[in-house]
């Protein structure tokens, strides 16, 4: 009787995340404001501020995402883990970027009059396509049960978002998902599972705030056939979403005509719009592409960590330096609000 209850559970669950009208996409519902995106990833900005770290501007010191709004930045993406507080999560004892820094990240990004992109990691820890481990509360639950926690936690951070006033603009349903998410359950082995996880997200999203943007987002910026298999399979299994969102870095994905030549074919393959949402390298030039992507309803970036990581806009003592100024240039170029 348990068993035939669990199918019947299992069953009704894979009908409405397929058929929800809530799960439906908004993508011919574009707010002109959010056509062009100069963003950038700063998750690490609390805890970077908790070791003392500041930030300078010709000098002067300022928060962070007050300079980065200074030269053209319009929109801010945050990570949100599980429980990043437990012994095996990204942040043990401390639980940065929980939902609770999350909810103060929010409040500052609004405040500043920016943008906001939501990425869920849906674990403990990082999540990328070399890991996408299972929370520890959840590794021992059923695929269904897996499906009801994953719909549940999401919407509940987006409500807690939505009550202080903070809703956020566009939400990843997972990061860098094109080898699957809490694996085992859904990895790209899966795709009906998969399919089926990620349309929970979407509809918890979407539940909450209709006019959220949902990315897919995978780490495959210049492989093409790649991409093309991934999209499709979600597409073939009626997930709704209204971006693509790529990661390019160099070292996994290529050169940066390998970028163009991806990002234009799907630009042309799809009607979602196309956003790099992770990269770091040759800022110029991928930014060039993105939004130079012909009949986009979107275009733009998302640097990762410029405040620390990789090519940094500020020095070591915390100086915005000359990439600053580049930023600068590219939102004026592409007329960036």
């Amino acid at each position: 009787m348990k068993k035939i209850a669990s199918i019947f559970i299992c069953t009704m669950i894979i009908c409405f995340f397929k058929t929800s009208g809530i799960a439906q996409s908004s993508i011919n519902e574009w707010d002109s404001a959010s056509k062009r995106i100069l963003g950038a990833d700063i998750s690490f900005l609390p805890q970077l501020e908790a070791q003392g770290k500041k930030f300078y501007d010709k000098g002067i010191q300022k928060d962070a995402i007050q300079i980065l709004k200074d030269h053209g930045f319009n929109y801010i993406r945050l990570r949100i883990f599980n429980d990043p507080a437990a012994d095996s999560g990204y942040s043990p004892g401390q639980g940065f970027c929980d939902l609770e820094h999350t909810k103060q990240m929010a409040k500052r990004i609004k405040a500043a009059d920016l943008k906001f992109l939501l990425d869920f990691h849906y674990s403990d820890t990082w999540a990328d396509p070399g890991k996408q481990y299972k929370p520890e509360a959840w590794k021992n639950l059923n695929f269904t049960e897996l499906t009801l926690a994953l719909h549940d936690f999401t919407k509940q951070v987006i409500t807690e978002l939505k009550q202080q006033g903070t809703v956020p603009e566009m939400v990843q349903i997972g990061n860098e998902i094109n080898h699957g998410i809490l694996w085992s359950s859904g990895s790209n082995e899966h795709f009906d599972r998969l399919a089926v996880l990620v349309k929970a997200g979407i509809s918890a999203v979407k539940e909450v705030g209709s006019s959220i943007k949902i990315m897919i987002h995978i780490a495959l910026g210049g492989q093409n056939e790649e991409s093309k298999t991934f999209i499709d399979n979600m597409l073939a299994r009626n997930v709704q979403f209204d971006i693509i969102g790529e990661s390019y870095y160099p070292k996994w994905h290529g050169t940066i005509d390998d970028l163009k030549d991806n990002l234009t074919d799907l630009a042309a393959r799809y009607k979602q719009g196309i956003i790099v949402a992770e990269y770091s390298e040759h800022k110029k030039e991928v930014n060039d592409i993105a939004f130079n992507l012909a009949n986009q309803k979107i275009n733009g970036t998302f640097i990762w960590e410029p405040l620390n990581t990789w090519e940094t806009v500020f020095d070591k003592n915390g100086n915005a330096n000359s990439f600053i100024e580049l930023y600068s240039e590219i939102s004026k170029m592409y007329n960036v609000h």
